[in-house]
């Protein structure tokens, strides 16, 4: 599974190259090495709870909201590149990275939560294919 990969690669990373992750955490929160390391686990571990059905949907929420608290990160990044002059195709890159956030969000939903919440539907009306029926 592609979204598997994603985040376990991006998780192992955080704890490789932590410094990279720490350059982009907002001045206003403290810590930022362990909260890199933080967001690097909660990768780790919502890639593995994609794997298991029963904690799909658990990870899927988990991945949902770290995509939302880590997207300051992302601002973080271009206005960095702004303010440094970086080159216009580096700058572009970052500016095409904001909207891919949401889209990545989308995929979790549609991955963890929607498609699992189908596929439990799915297994009550094998179970019981006649809800209404009285025996």
């Amino acid at each position: 599974m592609l979204l598997v990969a994603l985040f376990a690669t991006s998780g192992l990373f955080h704890f490789l190259t932590p410094s990279p992750f720490v350059d982009i955490v907002p001045r206003m929160l403290p810590r930022p090495g362990l909260l890199v390391a933080v967001s690097g686990a909660a990768e780790l571990l919502g890639a593995g709870g994609l794997l298991l059905r029963r904690t799909r949907r658990a990870a899927g929420w988990a991945l949902m909201l770290l995509l939302i608290a880590v997207f300051p990160s992302n601002i973080k990044m271009l206005a960095d590149a702004r303010a440094s002059a970086s080159s216009a195709w580096s700058q572009a890159l970052l500016w095409m990275r904001l909207p891919l956030q949401p889209l990545l969000i989308w995929i979790v939903w549609q991955v963890a939560v929607k498609l699992d919440a189908g596929r439990l539907v799915e297994q009550r009306n094998t179970l019981n294919p006649h809800p209404d029926s009285v025996e």
